[in-house]
């Protein structure tokens, strides 16, 4: 009879319970922490100029502070779950949380560029362990009714980090200085730490998972990964197998990828679980996952860098220009829950993969006198096919898999985007180098020291400027200006033609369960 009166009137439903206070204080921690992080993934782009001025880099040395922290969260992403388990969440997001600072601090105050690259694997390794434990505090802090509206502030968090960061990054860079952009963590780490404190419970460690992981494939992974991205960001500028540097980095690629696939059949739980890639859904899904990161990560680099060369834009004003793609992101992320039950995922997958390519192909006309205008359209296109194709393919890696297997399919698909943006960076550094060259000399092979239009324009500078050098070193100073555009135009028509290739892999998925609700996007 108590009973029967605690639970209300027979036959009534039992009242659902919310979630408490502390709850809400662990995803908002959770949520804090993936904003730092996805923030921290492009919040040097816009700055990247100036970065590169005061260390000393190239432009192509210079991505690799972009690139780093990719490689880094690739290797991290899968290994989350695995150290999550052994040291507890609190203590796992305590030490990832203390140790991203530090890293912080050290690219703060980086006077080199090898100081700032350890300093961005750092950040890498650490921040990427704070977006899937987001995703993570989410599933176990708050009762299913109340799980969407944790979703929904995380998938805002997640696509508007990276678009935020090239304009936090730019303004710091131009009013204050891009060391703050390093710094500005260390007083929300300090806020995040206390949130986890109180919100989130302490759990007892499992240490004794340390000897069960799969060293095999962990080793193999960040050989491979590492490898690989050195082998392409300097294999052009190194002249290939001709440079003993280039030979060494193929050689780790081959031996850190032959571990990983060793630890595939030895470990009794792979680091990551490449055995999925077989599921033809899946297979579709994280090879339209990478497409879909070699445009996201590669326009946001390369659209800042040519603003800066051609346009002569500062940091601040790059970000704006970026930041534009997060605005239809905004506007259709109340509309997910509608979208994901009523929308065929064919056909939005389709017409995002579609956007995202139209958007790089729209880039692909741009002049020596293009400024920020000439992005607005494409911008905002592609946040169209961003919030449209991150959305319904990380609910497609969930469901093209057992439920046991949702957790390593998650942490696959956001490596192999991530990959993608290792690719575009990588891509974007080759085709600098080489296109750079190809057009600089087929210009110069144009000009005719003969023609009549050339010697008058040497002429009027020899007139103008008393000099007929400087109207030689304007001539050169053009065709470096042009050859950049065409560069930049390659660049963009390459990201456009990834969407194109992957396309007809709209057609392997299959439509999601009419229940589906709206999963974490990262």
């Amino acid at each position: 009879m108590a009973s029967a009166a605690l639970d209300g009137p027979a036959g009534a439903a039992p009242a659902r319970r919310n979630a408490d206070v502390g709850a809400w204080l662990a995803v908002a921690a959770g949520t804090l922490g993936a904003l730092m992080a996805t923030l921290d993934i492009s919040i040097v782009n816009s700055a990247l100029p100036t970065i590169q001025g005061e260390l000393g880099a190239t432009g192509t040395e210079g991505a690799w502070v972009a690139t780093a922290y990719l490689v880094a969260e690739i290797v991290i992403i899968p290994l989350s779950a695995w150290l999550e388990r052994m040291f507890g969440l609190r203590t796992f997001l305590l030490i990832a949380v203390t140790l991203f600072t530090i890293f912080s601090v050290i690219c703060g105050l980086s006077n080199s560029l090898g100081m700032m690259v350890v300093g961005r694997i750092g950040q890498g390794f650490t921040g990427g362990a704070l977006i899937p434990t987001a995703q993570t505090i989410i599933a176990q802090r708050l009762p299913r009714h109340q799980q969407s509206i944790g979703t929904a502030a995380f998938g805002i968090v997640a696509i508007l980090g990276p678009l935020l960061g090239p304009l936090v990054g730019g303004w710091l860079a131009e009013n204050v200085s891009w060391h703050y952009a390093f710094f500005l963590n260390v007083p929300i780490s300090g806020i995040l730490l206390t949130l986890l404190l109180v919100g989130l419970p302490h759990q007892k460690a499992r240490l004794e998972l340390f000897k069960e992981a799969d060293w095999f494939g962990i080793a193999g992974l960040a050989l491979g990964l590492g490898g690989l991205t050195v082998f392409l960001e300097e294999g052009a500028r190194e002249e290939w197998f001709a440079s003993e540097l280039i030979r060494y980095m193929a050689a780790t690629s081959v031996l850190g990828f032959g571990l990983l696939f060793w630890g595939q059949f030895t470990a009794r739980r792979p680091v990551i679980k490449l055995s999925l890639l077989l599921d033809r859904q899946f297979g579709a899904v994280a090879t339209m996952g990478v497409a879909l990161g070699v445009v996201l990560y590669g326009t946001s680099y390369a659209i800042p860098q040519f603003l800066a060369a051609i346009a002569d834009y500062n940091a601040l004003q790059s970000g704006k220009v970026v930041l534009l793609s997060g605005i239809p992101s905004i506007l259709m992320m109340p509309f997910v829950p509608i979208l994901i039950k009523r929308v065929d995922i064919r056909l939005a997958v389709g017409f995002g993969m579609l956007a995202m390519g139209l958007s790089a192909w729209m880039e692909t006309e741009l002049t020596i006198q293009s400024t920020g205008g000439q992005f607005t359209d494409s911008q905002l296109l592609r946040g169209v096919g961003t919030i449209l194709g991150m959305l319904f393919l990380s609910q497609a890696c969930v469901q093209s898999v057992p439920p046991e297997d949702a957790g390593d399919a998650s942490g696959l698909f956001n490596a192999m985007r991530n990959l993608g943006g290792s690719f575009a960076l990588a891509g974007i550094s080759i085709l600098q180098q080489n296109r750079l060259w190809l057009h600089s000399r087929r210009l110069e092979e144009a000009l005719n020291a003969n023609d009549p239009a050339v010697q008058d324009y040497v002429s009027g500078m020899n007139h103008m400027l008393g000099s007929a050098e400087a109207g030689i070193r304007m001539i050169g100073q053009s065709v470096q200006g042009q050859a950049l555009v065409m560069t930049y135009n390659d660049i963009f028509f390459a990201m456009s033609m990834v969407t194109v290739l992957v396309f007809p892999l709209v057609f392997l998925l299959k439509p999601l369960p009419k229940d589906a609700s709206p999963g974490a996007m990262h």
